[in-house]
């Protein structure tokens, strides 16, 4: 089985990075062949996975503002192997911050993604794309490239906020762009269950998205926060915290939802 899945919210600051570099690394461990492609210009997953994203020569940035979108080359000369066996990485830098100006011009400038992952797409079992926090034109590519979305939900005061804007967005490329579009799921997290507030959310999400939500919930958990810091995933760093229990059930929820 080999599938598409973007990490997707364009409200910041819902541990969407987060969730994709634990989720991926989880896989990998489990030795399902992953790849995580770094879309977003703050390349928080490129740093997160222990990759200096200063130190690098060629990036996503280089692949989506070719011309030559339909051959393996540059994807393949910009994927690295990450400090987990299994698991590769497609890493940003702050140069794609201009890409979004340079792709307007293009012809089928939503498909610029899709058409290089689709020549790879058969080297993987999972390929997570996490995306910028925001619903610009790299976010649309991809969403055209991905077969499904995950979207992270804090456990805040303005968790829906935004997400009726985002549903109505992955609609919109359903429609039009890309007609396999499905939503993998939601996760909820920074779960703080000693509030009223975290519990009100939860049974909030629960009862609009019953069969999309996962039953695992991230509590918020500091190691999960010193993590990046030290350039690994929560695995490596501090594999008996909560927070990396909770995306070990993760990784385990969403196999079986796949299997």
């Amino acid at each position: 089985m080999n599938k598409i899945i973007s990490i997707c919210n364009q409200k910041g600051g819902v541990g969407k990075t987060t969730t994709v570099i634990n989720l991926a690394t989880y896989l990998a461990l489990r030795r399902h062949k992953t790849l995580l492609v770094d879309i977003d210009p703050q390349s928080n997953a490129t740093d997160g996975i222990g990759i200096d994203s200063k130190e690098l020569n060629k990036t996503i940035y280089d692949f989506l503002i070719s011309s030559d979108l339909a051959t393996e080359t540059i994807i393949k000369e910009i994927t690295i192997r990450t400090q987990v066996k299994d698991l590769f990485l497609i890493p940003s830098n702050t140069q794609l911050s201009g890409a979004e100006i340079e792709l307007i011009n293009l012809p089928q400038r939503e498909f610029c993604l899709k058409r290089g992952l689709e020549n790879i797409k058969n080297d993987y079992e999972y390929i997570f794309i996490d995306c910028p926090p925001s619903l610009n034109l790299l976010t649309i590519n991809a969403l055209t490239a991905c077969d499904s979305v995950i979207i992270p939900i804090q456990c805040e005061y303005y968790a829906l906020e935004g997400l009726t804007r985002l549903l109505k967005t992955i609609k919109e490329v359903k429609d039009n762009l890309n007609s396999n579009l499905d939503i993998e799921g939601i996760v909820l997290t920074m779960a703080d269950f000693r509030t009223n507030l975290t519990k009100q959310v939860i049974k909030e999400v629960q009862n609009f998205f019953k069969k999309e939500t996962y039953k695992t919930i991230v509590p918020r958990c500091i190691r999960l926060s010193e993590a990046p810091g030290f350039g690994k995933p929560i695995a490596l760093f501090s594999k008996r915290s909560q927070g990396a229990k909770a995306y070990l059930r993760l990784s385990n929820e969403f196999l079986r939802r796949n299997r």
